[in-house]
């Protein structure tokens, strides 16, 4: 099944998902630490690994925090994947492969969640739960908090904080 979300949209400093029917619905966001955040909605990274299971399905909104996980980090620009210490080419597109700064604090994609697993064949599953997500896509990246577990994302309406 596809995607339903087709835009992502601003609506008096809140984001709203624009599905294929037209209609905005308000936008939840889960943050993630970079590289975690890139690799997902670059279409990489298929599960996000939890402490806590969730009953959550569709689509939300990928944050990056202002804390970037530096081994994973470094693992992923030198071209290893960063759980199984494998050599890869998922480094070759990662921003910090080419000395460019990876965006944090914002909002800089979408996924769909689609289950919540205690145990998956994913080479990126090692939580004790993972939310099995599909259909990821950057977006431009917009400035906002984050918060912890699913939050409503508020952005500031600037051209200024908007890059992309």
């Amino acid at each position: 099944m596809a995607a339903q979300l087709l835009t992502v949209a601003l609506s008096n400093g809140r984001l709203m998902l624009v599905g294929s029917d037209g209609q905005p619905r308000e936008a939840f966001a889960l943050s993630i630490q970079q590289p975690w955040a890139w690799l997902i909605v670059n279409g990489v990274k298929d599960i996000e690994n939890r402490s806590w299971r969730t009953a959550r399905r569709g689509p939300i909104l990928i944050h990056t925090g202002m804390t970037i996980d530096r081994d994973a980090h470094q693992a992923v620009a030198r071209g290893y994947h960063p759980v199984t210490g494998k050599r890869t080419l998922i480094g070759n597109r990662y921003p910090a492969s080419n000395y460019e700064p990876v965006p944090i604090g914002g909002i800089v994609g979408v996924a769909e969640i689609v289950d919540c697993v205690g145990e998956s064949p994913s080479p990126w599953f090692v939580g004790d739960y993972g939310l099995v997500l599909r259909n990821a896509a950057p977006v431009p990246f917009m400035r906002c908090k984050g918060a912890l577990g699913f939050f409503r994302p508020n952005v500031v309406e600037d051209a200024a904080h908007v890059q992309g």
